[in-house]
């Protein structure tokens, strides 16, 4: 245990806090097919800034989606997933930028109101015809990307625009996996480009991909026909609830 400590360089309780919390983000990527970044973003900066969050959580998701790979890559909507992919790969060094050099605080509360107001809307049944377009596709790929820089919730951004296509929930969360697997496969050039990947991150990253594996399986269980009418409405609202808590988190920082 002393090693695992000494190598993600963390105390005995931040450990257990942090194990139990991507125990939990794995269980919710596992049944939506996004959140996790969020979740722990949201929750485990209260340990660790940011910065040293971001390359811990591309381990993260890369383990999440290998797991999730392979139904992901046979239902998703591929067109619009490359698409996503291509424009967030823009965005990335954008996000990254203002996180290394600037105070991002209020871009990412900005960020965060959009996404409660736009799920919002969608719950509301509010049409929202300017995403049905190929700006809107590329557009919402490159706010991702400044996002996923920024706080690495991009997948939040990606998971709105998704939802508003309105298509079968197995498509929506084939979807959702096949972006997170591709964009976190592609923004690690970014992120060593960066200087952003170290030691600590990788460590941390896969110390902790074992409980979010596990938690991913638990996850997939729960994402059944019986339930899959509800899986919009659970997405909507649990990105309102994630956005909000990360809003709370930036006005209390």
């Amino acid at each position: 245990m002393d090693w695992i400590l000494e190598a993600t360089e963390l105390s005995q309780d931040e450990f257990l806090i942090l194990a139990g919390l991507t125990l939990l983000a794995g269980i919710v990527r596992g049944f939506s097919g996004f959140a996790l970044s969020a979740m722990v973003m949201a929750t485990a900066v209260v340990i660790l800034p940011p910065i040293e969050l971001i390359p811990m959580l591309w381990w993260l998701e890369m383990s999440a989606s290998v797991l999730m790979l392979k139904n992901g890559w046979a239902e998703a909507d591929r067109p619009m997933t490359y698409g996503l992919v291509i424009a967030a790969l823009i965005g990335w060094p954008i996000g990254l930028w203002l996180t290394l050099s600037l105070p991002v605080e209020t871009s990412k509360a900005l960020a965060l109101s959009v996404i409660v107001v736009l799920a919002i809307s969608q719950l509301a049944n509010l049409k929202l015809t300017f995403l049905a377009s190929k700006a809107g596709l590329y557009g919402t790929g490159i706010i991702a990307g400044i996002v996923s820089g920024v706080a690495h919730v991009g997948g939040m951004v990606v998971a709105f625009y998704v939802l508003a296509a309105n298509q079968p929930a197995r498509v929506m969360r084939a979807s959702l996996v096949l972006y997170l697997f591709l964009g976190s496969a592609s923004s690690m050039l970014v992120l060593l480009l960066f200087g952003v990947m170290d030691f600590s991150g990788v460590s941390r990253g896969l110390v902790f991909a074992l409980p979010t594996m596990f938690g991913v399986l638990l996850g997939q269980q729960l994402f059944t026909e019986r339930l899959a009418p509800y899986y919009r409405p659970f997405c909507l609202t649990l990105l309102i609830g994630l956005a909000l808590l990360g809003l709370i988190r930036t006005q209390l920082a």
